[in-house]
């Protein structure tokens, strides 16, 4: 039995060859996530908009190439005499009602420069920058969440390994119990039902373990998941279970960074921005916008010859007086938007703050529970230690022994579970608080 033990604790634990921190593991999930990348594509995106955007200022220009063939008499007069081939003849009464075909190829470049847009452009490029600002607090918001994701599947594995050990510890301990009981029934010192309700006990045990095994299994999964590696990559993860030192900050600390620092309260206030922009382009649609206007044109009768040339210069003037209250109705859209945006804003803020304290309680009651279990397993272990002697001598029942050694496994997991939620509530709270990082302390 004990071999067997031995063989399934070693393909449990001694499978994994690469050696990897938590801050590496950090550190190779920003490389090689998935979303990361998404969002550096969003970004890329959010670039080329601001790009498009500052074209508003930039001349429009447009090249055209046609031809046409017709004896509309109006066309033909009007192509003559753009292509520079109008002639005496041409005023017989016979030519002008009754004129031949005429083939005119008209190449037209034309050029359009806005001088004056009443703020169009400049609210464009600027609605667009903030865009920018956006998705670049959405990459990091997305980071954010990758480096907890690691850090909760990193001591998930480790939880998963330790509480392994621990339950391979206990079935040890329930085999040797098992043997003593055996020698003392031989010696008539003990019964039948005490063989079998360690029997039982030791049973019990070994099914935790192997649902502990499944947990770790998934658990490595899910990490591998998170750094964007094979799920069935096997790590030999080398930051400890262990409890962190955290330095004391006052809470009003981590809520007031959170409020400067967290992308999301960073949206919300850009979202403001960008609904005040577009209200102030709402109203611009009553003012006047002026454009520029040139035209270089050749017309010709054949492709490359018999034909003229003529340009164009224009200044002109749009005001649009009435369009049926569309922009009466954009300008009461853009201020139910501002609305809308700031109630979203103070909604976001106090959810942020409500996060911070939430990640805060279970850190300090983690810290609690922590120096509570380390006493109650010391305790534990002098309780079975000493179980055991009375049990060999005859002094105490299966029963009492059964207790002891329950009450050391439930004892070492709730530590175990104790350690793996400060770990994760210490990052959790400088994850409240936009602070986490691939070099926070939390991480060592």
């Amino acid at each position: 039995m004990k071999k067997l033990t031995f063989i399934f604790a070693l393909a449990i634990f001694a499978r994994g060859q690469d050696a990897i921190s938590l801050k590496e593991a950090v550190r190779q999930a920003m490389e090689r996530s998935q979303v990361i990348e998404a969002s550096g594509a969003s970004n890329d995106a959010a670039g080329a908009r601001v790009t498009a955007a500052k074209g508003g200022r930039l001349p429009k220009v447009n090249y055209s190439e046609s031809w046409v063939r017709s004896d509309n008499p109006v066309f033909v007069f009007s192509s003559l005499l753009t292509q520079r081939q109008f002639s005496e003849s041409n005023f017989g009464i016979a030519s002008l009602n009754r004129p031949d075909f005429l083939n005119n190829f008209q190449s037209l470049v034309t050029a359009d420069q806005p001088l004056y847009d009443a703020g169009k452009t400049k609210r464009a490029v600027h609605t667009a920058e903030l865009g920018g600002d956006l998705s670049r607090e959405d990459t990091r918001r997305h980071r954010l969440e990758v480096m907890a994701q690691v850090v909760r599947f990193y001591y998930d594995t480790q939880l998963g390994a330790e509480q392994i050990k621990v339950t391979t510890q206990a079935m040890r301990s329930a085999e040797a119990d098992l043997e003593r009981s055996e020698a003392r029934r031989a010696s008539g010192m003990a019964t039948d039902a005490d063989v079998l309700s360690i029997r039982v006990h030791l049973a019990g045990v070994r099914e935790e373990q192997i649902r502990r095994s499944a947990d770790l299994e998934v658990a490595r999964a899910a990490m591998n998941d998170a750094m964007g590696l094979p799920l069935d990559s096997v790590h030999s993860l080398t930051t400890p279970l262990a409890p962190l030192r955290v330095a004391h900050t006052e809470l009003s600390g981590y809520e007031k960074n959170a409020l400067a620092a967290r992308p999301e309260a960073r949206q919300t206030r850009l979202a403001a921005e960008i609904a005040g922009v577009q209200a102030a382009d709402a109203r611009s649609n009553y003012l006047p916008q002026i454009t520029l206007h040139g035209a270089f044109e050749a017309d010709r009768q054949r492709f490359v010859y018999r034909g003229g040339t003529n340009w164009l210069v224009s200044i002109g003037l749009g005001w649009n007086l009435f369009n049926g209250g569309a922009d009466k109705a954009k300008i009461a859209e853009s201020e139910a938007t501002i609305r809308r945006t700031a109630a979203e804003q103070a909604r976001a803020e106090s959810g942020i703050r409500l996060q911070v304290r939430q990640a805060w309680a279970n850190l300090k009651a983690a810290q609690q529970r922590i120096e509570s279990a380390q006493a109650s397993v010391a305790e534990a272990q002098e309780s079975l230690r000493i179980s055991q002697n009375r049990f060999a001598a005859g002094l105490s029942t299966v029963t009492d022994l059964l207790r002891t050694e329950t009450a050391l496994l439930e004892t070492q997991t709730r530590y175990l579970a104790a350690v793996h939620d400060q770990r994760i509530a210490a990052a959790m709270l400088e994850f409240a608080a936009g602070t986490l990082s691939p070099d926070s302390e939390v991480l060592n």
